[in-house]
């Protein structure tokens, strides 16, 4: 019998001494079951209503109605010169910023990654101005017509568009790629916005802003996306693509629809002071 037992206690410390080593997807991945196969569907957001401005989203746990808000005209002003610096920067083939408009730094929490024990993430995300649903068709038969054109023809498309943003664009919402989320492979960023779609988006650059929004994401592959959401989903890959080339997929799309706009610049007027909604 002491044989017997001095036996299971080899075996015990040896296995204790020799942990199994995790996974890749283990480790990158929250085991949190959010796929159903190739594609995802996001059940923290619904109700969205972008020309009455209002989405519901379930935010530490709770389901709450936001109110939309739009862009101020500074931000569309800042947002719209640097787009249009930059494209002139890539006609003299010059290196573009990675600061302002194009590289928002995006900060979420919710869900813990199995090789982190915070649930806490910042990261930088290309992002774009999203279009009015009544011109989204129009704006995908532009870039589809013209992808193949010149470099020269194709930032002149860019710099119209960027020149005329409230003619295309809605003010309430900002949109992104997700580009790197997979079943084996889930960013902190798609975690943390699938279960608490709340974020703060910040600009690195003078004047600096502040967006807080609601995350809504897309799959390309969700066989339920339907009418603008699918439009969307088209024209952010598409865009992307415009100038690096096509991609053998498309990618996850992000739209931001914004709740709140803060002006951190430093100095008095900014200092991380809320411009929307206005204050009392």
């Amino acid at each position: 019998m002491r044989f017997f037992v001095l036996l299971l206690l080899f075996f015990c410390f040896s296995c204790k001494g020799n942990p199994v080593e995790p996974s890749e997807k283990e480790l990158y991945t929250s085991g949190k079951n959010l796929w159903k196969g190739s594609y995802f569907q996001q059940n923290s957001v619904e109700h969205i209503d972008l020309e009455k401005g209002t989405i519901k989203a379930r935010v530490d746990g709770r389901w709450e109605n936001f109110e939309m808000v739009e862009l101020p005209d500074d931000f569309i002003r800042w947002s719209s010169e640097r787009r249009l610096e930059t494209l002139d920067r890539v006609r003299k083939n010059e290196m573009p910023s990675l600061t302002g408009p194009h590289s928002g730094m995006v900060a979420s929490y919710g869900v813990k990654r199995n090789d982190s024990k915070l649930s806490i993430n910042n990261a930088v995300k290309g992002m774009g101005f999203l279009p009015k649903p009544e011109k989204i068709k129009g704006l995908l038969a532009l870039l589809e017509n013209t992808k193949d054109s010149s470099d020269e023809y194709k930032l002149k498309v860019l710099e119209s568009l960027y020149s005329n943003v409230d003619e295309y664009f809605t003010r309430k919402a900002l949109v992104s790629l997700e580009l790197y989320t997979t079943p084996e492979f889930e960013t902190h960023t798609f975690l943390n916005e699938m279960v608490n779609p709340a974020v703060s988006v910040v600009f690195l650059d003078f004047p600096s802003f502040e967006v807080r929004a609601i995350s809504r994401l897309l799959h390309p592959e969700d066989p339920q996306i339907e009418g603008f959401e699918r439009d969307v989903v088209k024209y952010a890959n598409l865009i992307h693509s415009y100038f690096h080339g096509d991609f053998p997929k498309d990618f996850i799309t992000v739209i931001y629809y914004i709740v709140e706009v803060f002006d951190n610049t430093p100095g008095r007027s900014g200092q991380g002071r809320r411009v929307m909604p206005p204050l009392p």
